[in-house]
């Protein structure tokens, strides 16, 4: 396979680790392995005594059991963990797309979401969220964009880059879309559980839909990029099959320290969740008071959902120059919105991290004495 340079990957590989301030970030606020092993007693001993041998390919079936519960209707044999998101995405594309198959792609998106298909040979159609609609996409296009040879549908909710959450009828269209087109449905959720209104949280895909695979992480929500642990919940065996007999090829099991500090994560997930979503909460405070400062050289659409946001500006730069200029002068990292396929003037700012005010209060002083507008 050959594939395009993954941009976003990239852009964080040039600056991530090096920049003061990272303002775009699409994690939330990760915790140590001793606070980690601190929430729960005999965690530490238990971790120790930890035999280091090969886990099951499918996962540790007391993980799967722990993911299984953040669902309805799902059970731990229709879970599949895999060494993060990516590889989850990696392997349904190859595992189940052939070449000259048709795939849908809610868009503006992460960019392995529809690039993958597309080295694979398939053709890839996306379906655009719309900014004059504060990013929701346009439903009635949904079924004229339809072939005989689209085999699947991609979406994401909670949405990265723009934080955008439908309301549940919404869903319920493109599953109905989906089952009556016989349509596979890939559901990226990995932001699932950072509504800031509990209420707003849909349904998981796979809970609506047997041919859906629905998509989690430990790396957003719950803050543990390090664990670099993701899975998919799917009732399609067939699906299952093709995915996990792939993944003999790619990293064959995941970590066992890994697994063990996930099953203790999920155990604990109320307060891991609770103390995210308030640093979320205060940081968009930030962001409100911020974009109502300066309304004359950003457009704010306020997320529902999530530690990403996509505002754009006003003025008559691009944001890749923006975000250029920025960077140099003081050190603050906000990603530009071609690095997600999206147009010129949108950057994605992430809010998810207690450090985020150390950043905008210089973001707050390098507006105000540029030249901007």
């Amino acid at each position: 396979m050959k594939i395009e340079p993954f941009l976003l990957e990239r852009f964080f590989a040039r600056h991530e680790f090096s920049v003061r301030h990272l303002l775009c970030a699409s994690d939330c606020e990760t915790i140590s392995l001793g606070e980690l092993l601190a929430l729960e007693p005999g965690a530490a001993e238990a971790f120790s005594a930890l035999r280091l041998g090969y886990t099951e390919t499918a996962g540790d079936p007391a993980l799967r059991r722990e993911i299984a519960a953040l669902y309805k209707g799902i059970s731990a044999d229709d879970i599949l963990v895999f060494a993060g998101a990516e590889e989850g995405i990696f392997l349904f594309m190859n595992a189940v797309l052939s070449s000259g198959d048709h795939l849908i792609v809610h868009s503006p998106c992460y960019q392995s979401l529809a690039a993958v298909a597309g080295a694979a040979g398939c053709h890839v159609a996306r379906w655009e969220a719309r900014v004059e609609d504060d990013w929701a996409p346009a439903s009635e296009q949904l079924p004229q964009m339809i072939t005989k040879a689209t085999r699947a549908l991609v979406v994401n909710f909670p949405h990265n880059p723009s934080g955008y959450l439908p309301a549940a009828p919404l869903l319920t269209e493109i599953v109905a879309v989906a089952r009556r087109n016989g349509l596979l449905l890939f559901s990226d959720e990995v932001y699932r559980f950072l509504e800031y209104d509990a209420a707003d949280r849909l349904p998981a895909a796979c809970e609506l839909y047997e041919n859906a695979i629905s998509l989690g992480v430990m790396s957003k929500a719950f803050g543990l990029a390090g664990l670099r642990l993701g899975w998919v919940a799917c009732r399609n065996p067939e699906v299952r099959r093709a995915m996990v007999e792939l993944k003999d090829y790619t990293t064959i099991c995941t970590a066992a320290p890994s697994e063990f500090l996930a099953r203790l994560a999920l155990r604990q997930r109320s307060g891991i969740l609770a103390r995210n979503l308030e640093i979320i909460r205060g940081n968009l405070e930030c962001l409100d008071e911020f974009f109502s400062r300066h309304e004359d050289l950003f457009s704010w659409q306020r997320p529902r959902a999530g530690p990403v946001a996509f505002p754009a500006v006003r003025f008559a730069v691009a944001s890749d120059d923006f975000c250029a200029a920025l960077l140099r002068a003081c050190g603050v990292l906000l990603a530009p919105g071609g690095l997600f396929g999206a147009a010129a003037p949108h950057f994605r700012i992430g809010f998810g991290r207690r450090d985020f005010k150390a950043g905008m209060e210089k973001l707050s002083r390098y507006v105000e004495q540029a030249p901007w507008g």
